[in-house]
């Protein structure tokens, strides 16, 4: 477990991280969101020892964190880093290598690891002929081939198609099961909300919400229904004590300001026609984010 406390930078006069604290857990994959400045790239930069924070403290399992700790962290910074001249596996390897594996050992990583992210089959091309896409999956081999204890990732899911998102997933989740704390950024709130246990959010360099998936989702949840029928569903905006929300044709989403009233709807839209749906709507990530950002 990883922990940021009191964390506080200023850039001049500007302040870009104002008492900044959260805990990314072992086995935990914590999700980092804010707008684009909001300090989430300064906050793992301090994390990485890259950035010199005014204030606070960044511990591991209680430990304050020093450069010996820090080669055991596996880094993606938004910004490529890598040669674009190497080939992919002779870059990979040098990674491995510069952390201490043996070349064989160091080989057989980079080799599974590529294989897994799907670059197999490019492992000897250079990184410059890449598309951008598989760029992004060699920097993210270049995070995980020394098989760090613990994840920093700024954007990995940034330029990645569908499918490469689900493989990327896929070794994270891997990496977390194995026990790592995992904190990445994204501005991809769907990939967040499907794939973390615990989420951070971040604005104008304060946390305004930290904690798992489930209690934020409790904490800020708005109760809202979903109704769909076979008949149009016009009439639910004279019902008494709903407010209809979204609508079209025969399905809507409202707020019903006591039970009495959504079991009213119910009734209602039994009598007019088959009802299809009628359940409550499951509060997303970007309405979480929407209503604490504000």
């Amino acid at each position: 477990m990883f922990e940021l406390s009191g964390i506080t930078k200023r850039y001049g006069e500007r302040l870009a991280l104002d008492d900044v604290g959260f805990t990314v857990g072992d086995g935990r994959l914590t999700g980092f969101v804010g707008a684009n400045g909001a300090g989430k790239t300064t906050a793992m930069r301090i994390i990485l020892g890259l950035l010199t924070a005014d204030a606070g403290t960044v511990t591991l399992n209680g430990a304050s964190l020093n450069a010996v700790d820090r080669r055991r962290f596996g880094y993606m910074p938004e910004e490529r880093g890598l040669y674009p001249k190497m080939r992919v596996l002779e870059q990979t390897v040098y990674l491995a290598r510069l952390h201490g594996w043996s070349p064989a050992a160091a080989h057989r990583n980079a080799v599974d690891l590529l294989d897994r992210l799907g670059l197999g089959e490019r492992a000897n091309d250079t990184i410059e002929s890449l598309s951008l896409g598989n760029q992004q999956r060699a920097q993210i081999a270049a995070a995980l081939v020394h098989r760090p204890e613990v994840l920093v990732l700024d954007e990995p899911f940034s330029g990645l198609d569908p499918m490469a998102v689900e493989t990327v997933q896929s070794v994270l989740a891997e990496a977390a099961a194995s026990g790592a704390p995992v904190l990445f950024s994204s501005h991809q709130l769907d990939v967040v909300e499907r794939l973390c246990d615990d989420l951070v959010i971040i604005a104008d360099g304060r946390i305004r919400a930290a904690g798992s998936s489930d209690a934020l989702r409790t904490e800020h949840a708005t109760e809202r229904w979903e109704l769909l029928m076979s008949g149009d569903a016009g009439w639910l905006r004279q019902e008494p004590g709903i407010r209809v929300d979204e609508f079209d044709g025969g399905w809507a989403v409202f707020e019903a300001e006591s039970d009495a009233a959504r079991q009213a709807v119910l009734a209602e839209a039994v009598s007019r026609g088959e009802v299809v749906t009628f359940t409550r709507e499951r509060t997303s990530l970007a309405q979480i984010f929407k209503e604490v950002v504000r």
